[in-house]
């Protein structure tokens, strides 16, 4: 357990921020959801107008509350989301409300369920309902590239069945291939509160969702804030293994197309000092992190005098190859090494990728993590490189960039404090994620 140092960023500044929030639990034609939907969405929607905390200005956000929210005003409040938002905009989308699906026939597919859906007939249902088709015409057409859509949709209770005699059943909840469809196009998040095969928590006594009670946590100061500003990757790696752990019959999961880990919202209302975690986790490792980089020329040199120091500065137990004990083969030490620590970083660069035993190294980590179903491995671009595809799918850091190396190495020190986070989430990232 050890004391470390806060770091400190700059101020930050974040323009044309926009959100739609939308809570339903008193259904006129369907089976109502606990009063807790309502409770979640209008948290939400204080937390994101909070100067102290959001900062979204409280005319770009719309919230919609049971009776207000029909299929005729959700459909208009998407549609101004993309009248008013550009191309450099940041839009939030949160749903807590029921999703169906129909199984077979005409009508199948998936849908959201504004407050005056008609379930009585597979007919009336896609009449009245949102289809997965329109939402996604909706989503397509914000010009956004910085678009996060959270669902809070899986709750527990059906939604009744159509009356029709031959009618396919209506099913409550909404599959991971729905979120697959909606997440296509540059820029976009899809953030659910479950699996498709799970359903969402209200824990007893508690007035808040589980999912969007962690999700204002983080959104109120309990997530990584380098630079003054919450970005949604740091978002979910906080708010996934906190609700995992409390219920662990729920996994929130997300998917996206993104280039870059973009910021979600201000921190604190762009405060600049960021608090990170006062010691390590209580678990089995030896070491908070194992370097793996290839140990000549400049690669050497930036580890060893740069990184390095800057990591145990802030009290942080390193193991690297200049520290492995005499006498004792040099493979032997690697998979000790990797095997004692929370995590391993591979330091990217193109003498490195021809390196054998920085091969070694990155594979024994990667397989280490898939027996334990935990991501171990952090990939750190120091020099423009193409590494191999089973490094390229997880989620680079780049600090390829002097300017950035203070943030960066807040979020890196933040993650290296924190317990491994298990293979729940997606990310299809076409680039390494910067800042």
């Amino acid at each position: 357990m050890k004391n470390l140092t806060p770091l400190t960023t700059t101020m930050p500044t974040m323009s044309s921020t926009h959100a739609l929030v939308v809570g339903i639990a008193n259904y006129q034609k369907i089976k109502s959801l606990p009063e807790a939907v309502l409770k979640d969405a209008k948290d939400i929607y204080e937390i994101l107008i909070s100067p102290q905390h959001c900062a979204y200005p409280s005319d770009n956000v719309q919230l919609l509350l049971d009776a207000k929210a029909t299929q005729t005003a959700l459909l208009q409040a998407l549609a101004k989301l993309a009248e008013r938002s550009n191309h450099n905009s940041t839009v939030l989308i949160y749903i807590s409300s029921h999703g169906g699906q129909i199984k077979s026939g005409s009508y199948a597919g998936e849908y959201l369920l504004p407050i005056d859906t008609n379930c009585t007939s597979e007919v009336l249902l896609a009449q009245t309902a949102i289809s997965g088709t329109q939402f996604t015409e909706a989503l397509r057409a914000i010009p956004s590239q910085k678009l996060v859509v959270v669902f809070d949709c899986c709750h527990s209770g059906g939604i009744g069945q159509p009356k029709d005699a031959d009618a396919s059943e209506i099913n409550t909840g909404l599959p991971e291939s729905y979120y697959d469809a909606l997440k296509q196009g540059r820029g976009r998040v899809i953030l659910a509160s479950s699996r498709s095969s799970e359903q969402s928590y209200i824990l007893p006594g508690a007035v808040n969702s589980l999912f969007t009670q962690h999700l204002l946590d983080g959104l109120r100061g309990k997530v990584i804030g380098p630079g003054g500003v919450i970005r949604i990757l740091d978002l979910f790696s906080y708010l996934q293994p906190k609700v995992t752990k409390d219920w662990p019959q729920q996994h929130p999961i997300l998917k996206a197309e993104i280039e870059e880990n973009f910021p979600i919202a201000l921190y604190m209302g762009g405060k600049a000092t960021t608090p990170l975690p006062t010691t390590s986790p209580n678990d089995v490792y030896e070491y908070d992190v194992f370097i793996s980089y290839l140990a000549k020329d400049a690669d050497k040199t930036w580890v060893r005098k740069t990184l390095l120091p800057s990591l145990e500065s802030k009290g942080l137990k390193v193991a690297i190859d200049s520290r492995f004990p005499l006498g004792v083969p040099l493979i032997t030490s690697m998979e000790r090494a990797i095997q004692q620590s929370r995590y391993t970083l591979v330091i990217l660069s193109p003498n490195y990728l021809e390196s054998n035993y920085g091969e070694f190294e990155n594979l024994a980590a990667q397989h280490l993590g898939l027996e334990e179903s935990k991501y171990r491995l952090i990939p750190i671009m120091r020099e423009e490189c193409t590494p191999r595809l089973g490094l390229r799918i997880l989620f680079l850091l780049d600090m390829t960039d002097d300017d950035e190396f203070d943030t960066n190495m807040e979020r890196l020190i933040y993650q290296l404090l924190q317990s491994p986070a298990g293979r729940d989430g997606e990310l299809n990232s076409k680039k390494s994620v910067n800042n």
